[in-house]
């Protein structure tokens, strides 16, 4: 059992909690908690860690069975915990490499333009993977993926939910719209409501910034700009809300 917060392992386990470039380096990131940890594929996790109290207790011994674990004080878990209550358990898992899906003939995509929180990604990820998605795109200027909150809000979607990082953002809207996919940017002065358009073809939502929305060149790429009616004295609605709303209404359309 490692009892020491210098041990070089746990020292990897706080730069890899903490460090972006670390985790891309190594191409691991921390999972935390029986959830996280019990639904990463087995051939993904490098290794997992429990704490004292828990390895005695036997609480996770069937998320264990068959990993390579080791365990950690509690006072060693909590300094490496991503979280003020830890759970006892977290895992290094090894980062999923997805293939650029093919155009779908009905399929939704969610194109995030500078998304700057972590919890937002997440969540929004979580709602792609339960609204049907077939994919989500990032810009350059998103949120880690892998940062620790990110993962804990996406609630396991991360194992299941095909999530790219572009570099060129803008090439690969306009490649998706050669392939057929129609844009709508997610946009305040948009010109007709959500629920207007036809989504049941291949669609892309272009969600925004948290606090300025769409750059306007992001929001030029878009065959049309959507809104969503705001009542009382509301001016916006949070980013990961906003995507919710538009890719359960592209999946209420196709459930009819």
């Amino acid at each position: 059992m490692i009892t020491s917060t210098s041990n070089p392992k746990v020292k990897e386990l706080a730069l890899l909690g903490k460090n972006v470039k670390e985790r891309k380096k190594q191409g691991i990131f921390l999972a935390e908690g029986k959830k996280m940890v019990s639904e990463a594929p087995k051939g993904w996790i490098q290794k997992a860690y429990v704490s004292e109290t828990c390895l005695l207790s036997g609480e996770f011994a069937d998320v264990l069975e068959g990993l390579e674990h080791e365990a950690l004080s509690d006072h060693v878990m909590k300094a490496v915990s991503g979280t003020q209550s830890p759970q006892g358990i977290l895992a290094k898992v090894a980062m999923p490499s997805w293939e650029v899906p093919d155009v779908l003939e009905r399929g939704v995509y969610l194109f995030l333009e500078n998304i700057q929180d972590p919890g937002n990604l997440g969540t929004m990820l979580r709602a792609a993977e339960g609204a049907g998605a077939a994919a989500v795109f990032a810009n350059a200027g998103c949120a880690d993926l892998y940062n620790p909150k990110t993962v804990r809000a996406t609630m396991g979607s991360i194992y299941r939910m095909p999530f790219f990082a572009l570099s060129d953002f803008e090439g690969q809207i306009k490649g998706m719209k050669e392939a057929g996919v129609t844009i709508y940017a997610a946009h305040l002065d948009g010109d007709m409501y959500y629920d207007e358009p036809d989504y049941t073809g291949a669609v892309g939502f272009l969600i925004g910034n948290e606090g300025n929305g769409l750059t306007e060149e992001a929001a030029r790429l878009a065959d049309g700009h959507i809104k969503i009616p705001l009542e009382g004295g509301v001016e916006s609605l949070n980013a990961a809300a906003a995507a919710t709303i538009v890719m359960y209404e592209a999946h209420r359309q196709r459930r009819r």
